[in-house]
């Protein structure tokens, strides 16, 4: 099976950062289940939270005119932050089903 490799990265900040995000900052998805924090960062979990359920369905080769294959940006939940948030596809990861769960 094939799955994509993703990047999550704070775009802009529309409002005050309350969690201490900034532009540019991001984590990775990589072979299907492992999120990787750049050392000594961290990532809000609200943030983590609005974004998370999209990344099974972007690590997936979408039809075309499916929202989410033509969709990256997520909005962080907090009103007071107006925080962006952009998901990028990074590379293809085959990966032997039987070893998933």
């Amino acid at each position: 099976m094939e799955l994509f490799d993703l990047k999550v990265t704070v775009e802009r900040v529309e409002g005050r950062s309350v969690c201490g995000l900034a532009v540019g900052d991001y984590f990775e998805l990589t072979h299907s289940s492992r999120v990787v924090i750049p050392p000594g960062r961290h990532f809000c979990i609200y943030a983590l939270a609005a974004v998370l359920p999209l990344l099974p369905a972007k690590q997936r080769r979408l039809p075309d005119d499916d929202w989410l294959e033509a969709e990256s940006l997520v909005a962080c939940p907090d009103p007071d932050e107006r925080l962006v948030m952009r998901i990028e596809r990074t590379a293809v990861v085959r990966l032997d089903a039987g070893e998933l769960t």
